[in-house]
């Protein structure tokens, strides 16, 4: 399947934008009005983009038009029974159990291919990146942050959880007590204590974040790809290993895979 096969009536209700160039593709979230917040047909289009985007494709990066990366989720889903065609989310209560464990499943997996180690993910980010904005960025595997980017996760003031995959990856990140204050108390995490917890790559001047999100993406898709894709899939499993020793078996047996394809003179190193 190829992006072509996505709906852009969809896109256009998610206010999300693709472009693919070669191995490149590059997400925007597009509704500067509100701050790029979200709905739930955001996260449909964004789980189609990641179902639908070329085998080709080999770097993803996300930014977003205007001030901010994305305010989180757009809060009339709260007060309201539809949002611009989405039901508002309190209906998720009224539903069997089975049916809105479903739902929140799809809208997770809008989020969750971001980590798929097929493909290298960057997030760009500028500006406020608030609850589902933060955990946008934290499923990409790299965050390249402008000086005036803001973290916070908003969930647990607001009666909620993050849910969107978040917890695990920024417990991975800057470790449990750190999370647990940042999620409970949804202070601001500055671009300067982001770059200091590991939050961030590198913390840029705003107007040199698309090209300075062009460099890393450019310097990470040279290495060949199922180098890359082995290596991705060793990092994101090595602070889940049990032992030293499952993370040395696993190491042996993505070497293995490496050498056995590069002997075969496969054709896998575009």
């Amino acid at each position: 399947m190829t992006e072509s096969a996505i709906d852009p009536g969809l896109l256009e209700r998610g206010h999300v934008r693709l472009t693919v160039s070669g191995a490149r593709a590059t997400i925007v979230l597009d509704r500067p009005d509100r701050l790029n917040a979200q709905t739930p047909d955001t996260w449909k289009a964004l789980r189609e983009i990641g179902q639908n985007l070329a085998d080709e494709v080999r770097v993803v990066d996300v930014r977003a038009t205007g001030r901010a990366f994305s305010a989180g989720l757009d809060r009339r889903l709260f007060e309201a029974e539809e949002v611009d065609g989405s039901p508002g989310l309190l209906s998720l209560a009224s539903r069997p159990v089975e049916q809105a464990d479903a739902e929140i499943a799809a809208f997770q997996q809008g989020f969750s291919w971001l980590r798929d180690p097929e493909r290298v993910t960057i997030a760009a980010v500028r500006g406020h990146a608030i609850g589902a904005g933060f955990q946008l960025a934290l499923a990409c595997d790299l965050r390249v942050v402008a000086e005036d980017a803001g973290f916070r996760m908003a969930e647990t003031g607001l009666g909620l959880v993050p849910d969107l995959g978040g917890t695990l990856p920024l417990v991975q990140t800057v470790g449990y007590s750190r999370a647990v204050e940042m999620c409970l108390t949804g202070r601001e995490v500055s671009a300067e204590e982001a770059l200091r917890v590991g939050l961030a790559n590198s913390v840029v001047a705003s107007e040199e974040l698309e090209a300075a999100t062009d460099r890393l993406a450019d310097a990470v898709v040279r290495a060949p790809r199922g180098a890359v894709r082995e290596t991705l899939a060793l990092l994101s499993q090595a602070s889940e290993a049990e032992d030293p020793e499952q993370q040395l078996a696993a190491e042996r047996a993505a070497q293995l895979r490496r050498l056995g394809e590069l002997s075969g003179a496969t054709t896998s190193e575009e």
